[in-house]
């Protein structure tokens, strides 16, 4: 009867929280923390942590700046140190694209949601955290996290100056993404 009720007691508690922590290298140095919302978006998040315990985030350029709006990264297959960096942006990972699980959380600022094109269905490894509101994307974008702590470090990337955001010479960079629980 104890186990149980121990396992009952364990099957209700609230799952573990999935994070990530950070490293960012550049005109920003040091670690920002993430609360990723599995209960939210799951299978964005499960391609998210995924791709991070392999170590494909490590080393991947913040490709597309904009002041006053957001930090884009995550291009794993363009967005390395030596890669064209004109190609960072249009790439993905080997993992299949995710479909969009919208929802009524708003793009406020320090909210992480997934990058993708024109198709809804599209979104693969990149994202991208919020400088300040972005209303407009709201139901438009899935929602994967929130920045919980270092959010000063996210305002210290390097802006881009080229078309569309485009960071021109060194960008700053993730050095190093950790799952956290």
């Amino acid at each position: 009867m104890h186990k149980l009720a121990l396992a009952l007691t364990l099957v209700a508690s609230p799952a573990l929280a999935t994070g990530l922590q950070i490293d960012i290298a550049g005109e920003a140095n040091g670690t920002i923390t993430i609360d990723l919302f599995e209960d939210v978006a799951p299978n964005h998040v499960a391609q998210i942590t995924t791709l991070a315990e392999q170590g494909a985030y490590d080393g991947i350029s913040f490709h597309r700046v904009i002041d006053g709006f957001m930090a884009q990264t995550g291009d794993v297959q363009y967005g390395k140190e030596g890669e064209d960096a004109r190609m960072a942006g249009m790439g993905g990972s080997d993992l299949p694209d995710i479909a969009a699980e919208f929802s009524d959380i708003p793009f406020a600022r320090g909210v992480i949601g997934m990058a993708r094109s024109q198709n809804p269905d599209s979104a693969n490894s990149q994202f991208f955290i919020m400088f300040a509101p972005g209303d407009f994307l709201n139901g438009q974008y899935t929602v994967v996290g929130e920045v919980t702590e270092g959010m000063d470090l996210v305002d210290a990337i390097k802006r881009g100056t080229g078309a569309n955001g485009a960071v021109i010479g060194a960008p700053d960079r993730m050095t190093a993404v950790r799952v956290t629980d």
